[in-house]
């Protein structure tokens, strides 16, 4: 496995010019930048996954459908892409292309999860729509993720409620009320 390089970012969102190790960004707690997809099928449900007990962070709770970081050099249109193409591409049974992204806004966010595991992060959310995919037939990474189920927009308020979800209020609410319309 080879070693995730990340651009590191002021606490303006502005490249510095190091490009360091993904462990090494978290252990010093230095800013970066990571991307945030909700996958929405043609009945307006979005597509969670349960991730991994084996997870360094949030582990067995439940996720928004797709998150990553952008690899040193890359956009986060690209990072979008490729995590969705790495994560979920067998599962869509189709190569998602930079057009079928809509972005919606980005926002920063610092978690301290252990005092050698600090994130400090730009996250870029987008809206990814799909039709004709059931998560009954669906694949996915058995490391990364336990579960997938695709959820309406009352669940999703529920299981916020209930705290089942990971902490990304940011990203509930924006996708929340963009779905209401329609």
């Amino acid at each position: 496995m080879s070693t995730e390089l990340l651009d590191v970012l002021d606490e303006d969102g502005i490249f510095t010019g190091e490009v360091l190790s993904r462990d090494e960004i978290h252990k010093r707690g230095l800013w970066h930048r990571a991307i945030v997809v909700a996958i929405v099928n043609e009945k307006n449900e979005i597509l969670l996954q349960q991730r991994s007990e084996k997870k360094e962070k949030n582990a067995g709770m439940w996720d928004i459908s797709v998150a990553g970081h952008i690899s040193a050099g890359q956009d986060s249109l690209s990072a979008a892409a490729r995590e969705i193409n790495e994560e979920v591409s067998v599962l869509l049974g189709y190569r998602t292309e930079i057009k079928d992204f809509r972005y919606m806004y980005c926002f920063r966010k610092e978690q301290k999860f252990r005092d050698d595991f600090i994130e400090r992060q730009f996250y870029d959310f987008f809206i990814l729509r799909t039709s004709g995919v059931d998560d009954k037939t669906l694949y996915f990474q058995k490391e990364e993720v336990q579960a997938v189920k695709f959820v309406d927009l009352t669940t999703i308020q529920n299981m916020i409620d209930n705290n089942e979800l990971v902490e990304r209020p940011e990203i509930y609410k924006v996708l929340i009320n963009f779905l209401f319309r329609f």
